[in-house]
């Protein structure tokens, strides 16, 4: 590793002459890395278009590599130079405002392999040999922005810049051993987006609408007077007629430039923001020049789409569509709460509710694989206790989920956000079929059921432990979100029972049934202590609340008559309630499952269409284009929560998409791949028509029907290799070969 003395973001260079008599190169790879984030570059023409590298792992187990093919840019001379931004290692981390968290110093290293065609290797690696200077890139923060002075040496200007800038690189000390290549995939740029002008602010700044709420930053093409400065603000929405700033908390989410003189192209690539709307200050040009000089490039990580959802209901499709969004703007190299705040971590119990949704949506096999790594690794650190988010920047802070110093609390499970260790890997499982989610996690999983065997009473419940509860429940005030109405001990008890479960399921799927057996004892034991110590004899549930009977139906903690008491008192309380949004992060992926699947599909439609707040198409028709974090985020008076949370991009509530794939449209697997492929859709909510395709590993299985009067028609592609199940309303099952189908009935009077 190797740095610069200076403030600024580093610039390190070296120059390579190709090794003569060797013929022509036929292969050159670059490798690169850094304690930060780096940009390489050869001869002024980047190395790849991926950024933010080697983005944001458990730096101090791993820190992985990129490998680039650069072949195309080797010339007789190659300057190479590598520009190193703060990143996740040495920038603002936490609602603190904990700074250099992993280390005191930004640093890259890079090796250049290079082949000729004789066969012989000509290596270049980063050493005290390389030149070091100070950039224009003056300061960088995930948080606060980019200060950039285009006056000064730039990245993509580097090579050409005289000797004299230029000072020795130092060597920073650094444990190779930690090296490992990228399992998951880059962050790139995708599309650009124009705005529209809405006008300009009190203070006469240009505001900018890019009508979807992204994640990433502006470029810039401008030419001003040299010295002159602009200073971009970001926000997710409006209030007042400017900028809401309020929910960003301490981030400041300003990028700052000066202008050369010349013509500058902007662009921030050390930082990235959350936003639908900017502001401008120094903007000299027309305010009709803004739409083709600037542009919001969206960044993520590269994942392709593999699942699609559509209905007859506009405000249905645009949800999904929303759900799609907030998960492109959250997936940027770690699965994250929120984009845009002083936070943007990746939460376990989030994840833990939106996986399913997210693997029918994406392929994230190795993005998830890449991150469940971190997951074990933080976890073996922790002696076996699963982190809340992971990368776990959380243990050098303390505050919300850390006891003060001296303070010994008792680890024990905590319902989502621990059990996810455990839920996202089945979920994967369950989509792709891969046996190295299980086999993988297999430790983690076996740590985690230590945890809940060492923490259960004797009568199989779990009252001990700091739960978090069904966080944001629309009922609890903006000041606690934790204030939901379900009991905690009874979530808690019913998410571990499901963990258990999953985890006796994982070890038959692995082969071992001999464990397989033993879970499976301990899940009936917890269910049994969940029935006698929660259940009334009238059936009803601790704290008689909608989220204790969608778990108990959906982890089948209850079963024949009690499952259909459940089912009642759940659709009860849905229609008391007038079929609006009563609970929060643990309760809401499971109750439109838990409504459907005891006889209430109807009460689950009509939730699902809801528009009067909470619901979730009360967000969109207030604008939304991702997922709220608060169901009313913005009020219905069009003001901003008051609530210290409150993101505009937050993928949890989104996990009522998987409902929509497997009952809307009625496309799920039957066993895990889609071996056997289960199409039953249930139509109701008023829907015409709703169609859904998801890429298999054994192909594409999809199914579109519609409803004309009596009639029933669907479309039906079942992939090669797998069977189908036909299942429609108040008909018999019928087998489906592989290949296009298409079936009309009659619709039966229920």
């Amino acid at each position: 590793m190797i740095t610069a003395d200076c403030p600024s973001a580093p610039l390190l260079r070296t120059s390579v002459d190709l090794d003569a008599g060797h013929g022509a190169v036929v292969a050159a790879v670059l490798r690169a890395t850094a304690l930060g984030v780096v940009e390489a570059r050869l001869n002024g023409v980047p190395a790849s278009p991926d950024v933010l590298t080697p983005g944001w792992s458990a730096y101090e187990q791993r820190l992985r590599y990129a490998e680039w093919d650069v072949r195309e840019l080797i010339r007789p001379t190659t300057i190479v130079v590598l520009s190193v931004g703060n990143g996740w290692y040495r920038g603002r981390m936490g609602w603190l405002g904990m700074q250099s968290v992993y280390g005191p110093e930004r640093a890259a290293a890079a090796e250049l392999l290079l082949t000729f065609e004789d066969g012989h290797r000509q290596t270049v690696v980063t050493d005290e040999h390389w030149q070091a200077a100070s950039s224009g890139v003056l300061s960088d923060d995930w948080y606060d922005g980019q200060v950039t002075d285009t006056r000064l040496l730039m990245p993509a200007d580097a090579h050409l810049a005289p000797d004299d800038v230029w000072t020795q690189a130092r060597v920073v000390d650094f444990d190779p051993s930690v090296l490992e290549p990228y399992i998951g995939p880059p962050v790139r740029r995708h599309e650009e987006i124009a705005p529209t002008v809405v006008g300009r602010t009190a203070e006469g700044h240009l505001l900018l609408d890019f009508r979807q709420n992204i994640v990433g930053w502006l470029r810039i093409r401008v030419q001003g007077a040299e010295g002159a400065e602009l200073v971009v603000r970001h926000a997710e929405v409006l209030e007042d007629g400017d900028l809401s700033v309020r929910p960003l908390r301490s981030a400041a989410a300003v990028d700052r430039y000066v202008l050369s003189g010349a013509e500058d192209v902007l662009e921030p690539t050390f930082t990235f923001h959350g936003f639908q709307y900017a502001t401008i200050e120094g903007w000299t040009g027309t305010d009709e020049s803004a739409v083709e000089a600037v542009k919001a490039v969206v960044v993520g990580s590269v994942l392709e789409r593999t699942g699609h959802f559509s209905c007859s209901d506009a405000d249905l499709t645009r949800l999904h569509e929303n759900v799609v969004w907030g998960m492109r703007g959250n997936f940027l190299e770690v699965p994250t709460d929120c984009p845009q705040r002083d936070e943007r971590m990746g939460y376990i119990g989030d994840l833990a509710a939106f996986a399913p949704t997210a693997a029918y949506l994406f392929d994230v096999r190795d993005f998830m694989r890449d991150w469940l790594r971190d997951l074990s690794l933080e976890q073996e650190k922790a002696g076996g206790l699963v982190p809340i988010v992971v990368p776990d920047v959380l243990k050098y802070e303390t505050g919300m989920y850390t006891p003060p110093e001296g303070v010994v609390i008792k680890p024990a499970p905590m319902a989502l956000y621990h059990d996810g260790a455990v839920w996202i890997p089945w979920a994967l499982y369950e989509q792709y079929g891969d046996l190295r989610f299980l086999e993988e996690q297999r430790r983690s999983v076996a740590d985690y059921l230590k945890l809940i065997e060492d923490t259960l009473n004797e009568d199989g419940t779990l009252t001990e432990g700091f739960q978090l509860g069904d966080w944001l429940d629309p009922a609890a005030p903006p000041e606690d979100p934790s204030a939901a109405r379900a009991d905690r001990e009874v979530l808690a008890t019913a998410c571990m029972y499901r963990s258990v479960d999953l985890a006796a399921r994982m070890a038959r799927a692995l082969g071992d049934d001999e464990e397989a057996e033993r879970r499976a004892l301990v899940a009936d034991r917890i269910r049994q202590g969940f029935t006698t110590r929660y259940v009334g004899t009238d059936g009803r549930i601790r704290s008689d609340a909608p989220t204790v009977y969608a778990l108990a139906i959906a982890f089948g903690l209850v079963s024949g008559a009690g499952a259909r008491a459940a089912g009642d008192r759940l659709a009860q309380l849905v229609a008391d309630g007038g079929h609006v949004i009563a609970t929060g992060f643990v309760g809401t992926p499971f109750i439109l499952h838990a409504l459907s699947a005891s006889g209430h599909t109807d009460t689950a439609y009509r939730l699902l269409t809801q528009k009067e707040c909470p619901s979730w198409l009360y967000q969109v028709s207030m604008g939304a284009t991702t997922i709220w974090e608060r169901w009313d985020a913005i009020r219905p008076d069009g003001s901003v929560n008051p609530g210290e949370m409150t993101s505009f991009n937050h993928y949890a509530f989104g996990s009522v998409a998987d409902w929509m794939h497997r009952v809307v449209a009625g496309l799920s697997p039957l066993e895990p791949g889609y071996r056997r492929v289960l199409f039953a859709p249930r139509p109701g909510g008023g829907l015409s028509s709703a169609a859904a395709r998801v890429r298999t590993p054994q192909g594409e299985a999809a199914i579109d029907w519609s409803i004309d009067g009596d009639r029933i028609r669907a479309a039906v592609q079942v992939p090669e290799g797998t069977e189908g199940i036909l299942s429609l309303p108040g008909m018999a099952e019928r087998t489906l070969a592989p290949g296009r189908h298409q079936i009309e009935e009659r619709v039966p009077v229920l």
